[in-house]
């Protein structure tokens, strides 16, 4: 199969982005819409700790238990209409928590929007552009330096 070198590209800055949000996800929790988010970001090889929205509480009772509980989050909502309400309505009660980290949202957004539309479907478009399975941080079992 020929891999597009456009594809390949955009494919390359997925992972770039993924791979960021792999490094800050060891610290900060990343705060998702549902399971299949949660599915895929473990998928993409993400191990730090990931927060469904869903979870039987409205907006500002959960909200408030992020705050009560964190600090920072990165809110990485979907990018279709009810992902850009769900982001506004948690960014208004979460405000001082998760601006800094709200460029990794916009690029993956910028970066799979014409293809995708959520974060569940992140692996499979990477594995459409690059042609293969793709994960982000260390090989499962690494240890770092020895």
């Amino acid at each position: 199969m020929q891999i597009n070198p456009t594809d390949l590209e955009r494919s390359t800055r997925i992972q770039e982005t993924l791979q960021s949000l792999y490094e800050l996800n060891k610290r900060i929790p990343v705060v998702v819409e549902g399971r299949r988010d949660v599915k895929a970001l473990k998928e993409l090889g993400l191990v730090g700790q990931i927060i469904t929205i869903h979870s039987g509480k409205s907006i500002y009772e959960f909200a408030e238990s992020i705050a009560e509980k964190f600090h920072r989050i990165v809110l990485l909502t979907d990018w279709d209409e009810k992902g850009e309400q769900l982001f506004k309505s948690i960014a208004r009660e979460t405000e001082g928590m998760w601006e800094e980290f709200a460029g990794i949202r916009e690029l993956l957004k910028i970066l799979c929007q014409k293809d995708i539309k959520d974060i569940e479907g992140i692996p499979s478009l990477l594995e459409r552009l690059s042609g293969t399975v793709i994960t982000v941080g260390e090989p499962e079992g690494f240890k770092g330096d020895i």
